[in-house]
């Protein structure tokens, strides 16, 4: 009986590890989900402060999705680039 090798091995790994980098996405897109909605209740009561509240909440929308971003590219490099191969 033959075993796996270690180049498979490795590939395996990195498609998992690739998998793993993309579920990163989740946590970006349910903080902004909440930003969006509590920026809408923000100007909803105060329709003056509409411009003030936009910006703060795109600079956050930005800043949270940056880790969505690394996981793709991280998912990417996986995926694409040679692994070190032993």
């Amino acid at each position: 009986m033959e075993g796996i090798s270690s180049e498979a091995f490795v590939l395996g790994c990195s498609a998992i590890g690739a998998g793993l980098a993309v579920i990163a996405g989740i946590g970006p897109g349910v903080g902004q989900g909440i930003a969006a909605g509590y920026g809408a209740s923000a100007v909803g009561r105060n329709p003056g402060a509409r411009g003030s509240i936009m910006s703060t909440m795109l600079l956050g929308q930005a800043v949270a999705e940056t880790t969505g971003l690394y996981g793709f590219v991280v998912a990417l490099l996986l995926m694409f680039v040679k692994p070190l191969m032993p």
